[in-house]
């Protein structure tokens, strides 16, 4: 598209947005932009509609189709309104469930969204509250709803906020519905459609009452309690980062039997503008700083962190030198799963149907756990919805116990249906107590698998393009990888390639098969003679291309460790430098 095309049609609907549907600050700020001579705002602000990705709405706040506000926000409520009232036509009363973060304007979208909802005849569960995305799907499944919805941007920078929806089975909307939501929201020409007057005697607020409940049920997957006993003054310390974390971790730790738990009492500050970090991102050292300052202070044993909505964790533990380091995503979801089917086996709990999952961008060493143990590892595409999908396929004739993705997500339980940091938070601690009951540490059980199951060092580079601008950069960066795939990697043949846009396999001989994967989806992946896998995609809810890199070596003991890392990271130098990263 030209650029006057451009700033022609950005301009035509922007100017849609000057009528007495949108608020008077909301005209105001669409004037100020029309009449700047550099448009560029105007286009950022007008050039798409916020779309449903992996992670739902999410966008940066702001006046504009393509950013988060009342009228973006109104506009997926009344659609998603629309959709519920078309699809459950033989219920009575069709109910919802909202939940929110710390984030700014995060209770104000959820208000609003509850208004929508009433408005059409909803009945609306309303926490009184923030709370954990993790609560608001399992309080769909125990309040009998047909959806619900959480306002997040999850670790996003402060300047974002997001819209997640919620099927009856508390997992995020997958399709059919997904696209349904969007044609119906699609028809929402302007604010004029919306229905904002809500009606109060539909709106419920919630809290305690699904509190209490939710703890007990998460409670209920501790594998072995009388470890915790022995080990009940771990200390640990956790921060919640400003966000919903605050509200149940700290509780849940002590219904487990931790007396020792220290909480960074400046991050126990609920505030959307998280002053204490650059990025309320548990994944980024940075935000774990005052934690580890923390655990050096009192000598703790673990530290753990949650993202603002609560369903992602961090962890930092020490080292065999006692330095403080980070534990990453794919190493938690690795040090889960190995502790889950090991004293599950241990205490004779597994079952010759139980299953794990895990996401294709995420560590082959869990393959190689669960085929040493017997178990039924299942891949599938990036999100935790992807995850719940198994979970409700084999719902009655399989037993799910665990699950987790690289992105430092995971859920060990099948009453929630998206990633779980309280449940982890919990969990990790009892992984902690049981090493320590051993006279080890966290890193000492890493260190066990790795020379039980092999080494792997895995790396995630984000090339982020902002803008208009950037999303074309991506495409083109996708076109050319997938038109000129490369034939070697980091100096080794490649021998596998997957393109899950097409669903095609092509090994090293050029011979093509199908993957067999529930839908498409923009993603590519290389495996190579050295056991190398590289996976490319764009993020479905920032604007980055992210590359996956996997690099396998070997251990011999706990002590080869440095030598094993470094002979990776030089290994992932020579990938990035192929890959032009």
């Amino acid at each position: 598209m030209e650029n006057l095309d451009l700033i022609k049609m950005v301009t035509e609907k922007a100017e849609k947005w000057l009528t007495p549907a949108y608020d008077a600050e909301t005209q105001a700020e669409v004037k100020r932009m029309l009449e700047n001579e550099d448009k560029t705002e105007l286009i950022e602000c007008f050039y798409k509609d916020l779309e449903f990705g992996t992670g739902g709405l999410r966008g940066i706040m702001g006046v504009g189709s393509n950013r988060m506000n009342i009228y973006t926000v109104g506009a997926a409520t009344q659609g998603l309104s629309n959709y519920l009232n078309k699809n459950f036509t033989e219920l009575e009363q069709i109910s919802v469930c909202i939940g929110h973060d710390c984030r700014n304007n995060s209770r104000l979208f959820a208000e609003i969204s509850a208004n929508i909802f009433s408005a059409n005849g909803i009945k609306v569960y309303l926490f009184d509250d923030m709370r954990p995305t993790p609560e608001m799907s399992f309080a769909i499944r125990h309040l009998g709803c047909q959806s619900g919805i959480i306002l997040t941007a999850s670790h996003n920078p402060k300047e974002y906020n997001g819209y997640k929806a919620y099927w009856d089975d508390g997992a995020q909307v997958l399709a059919p519905h997904d696209k349904g939501i969007i044609d119906e929201v699609n028809k929402i020409a302007s604010a004029a459609d919306i229905k904002f007057e809500g009606n109060p005697a539909l709106i419920q607020i919630i809290g305690e009452d699904v509190d209490s409940v939710y703890l007990d049920k998460v409670h209920s997957i501790s594998i072995d309690p009388e470890v915790i006993k022995r080990q009940k003054d771990l200390s640990i310390v956790f921060t919640p980062i400003h966000g919903t974390g605050m509200m149940l971790v700290p509780r849940a730790l002590k219904q487990w039997g931790f007396e020792n738990v220290h909480c960074v009492e400046e991050q126990m500050v609920k505030s959307g503008d998280f002053p204490t970090v650059i990025s309320p991102n548990p994944e980024n050292a940075e935000a774990l700083t005052l934690a580890i300052n923390l655990a050096k202070k009192i000598d703790a044993d673990i530290v753990m962190a949650t993202d603002p909505d609560a369903d992602r964790v961090g962890m930092a533990c020490k080292d065999d030198k006692g330095e403080w380091v980070l534990i990453n995503g794919n190493q938690t979801c690795l040090i889960f799963l190995y502790y889950i089917i090991k004293n599950r086996k241990a205490m004779g709990k597994m079952k010759d149907t139980d299953f794990i999952v895990k996401t294709i961008v995420t560590t082959e060493l869990i393959k190689v756990v669960a085929d040493k143990n017997n178990i039924e590892m299942r891949d599938c595409y990036t999100g935790f919805k992807w995850i719940a999908r198994e979970i409700r396929l084999s719902e009655g004739k399989q037993q799910y116990i665990g699950g987790g993705e690289e992105s430092y997500g995971f859920l060990a339980e099948d009453f929630v249906r998206d990633k779980d940091a309280v449940s982890a938070c919990t969990l990790l601690a009892e992984i902690c107590a049981w090493a320590k009951d051993q006279g080890k540490t966290l890193y000492d059980v890493l260190m066990e698998i790795y020379v039980e199951y092999g080494f792997s060092k895995e790396t995630t580079v984000n090339v982020v393009k902002p803008g208009k601008s950037g999303a074309d950069e991506i495409k083109a960066m996708m076109e050319n990888f997938r038109t000129c795939p490369p034939k070697e990697i980091g100096g080794s043949k490649v021998v596998l390639a997957k393109d899950y846009k097409f669903l095609k396999a092509t090994d090293g001989e050029g011979n093509v098969t199908d993957i067999d994967m529930p839908e498409t989806s923009n993603a590519l992946q290389y495996f190579t003679e050295d056991g190398t896998k590289i996976s490319v995609r764009p993020s479905g809810t920032e604007p980055k291309i992210k590359f996956y890199i996997e690099v396998k070596g070997e251990m011999g003991c706990a002590k080869c460790y440095p030598n094993a890392n470094a002979e990776a990271e030089e290994k992932v130098k020579a990938v990035r430098a192929s890959l032009g990263i």
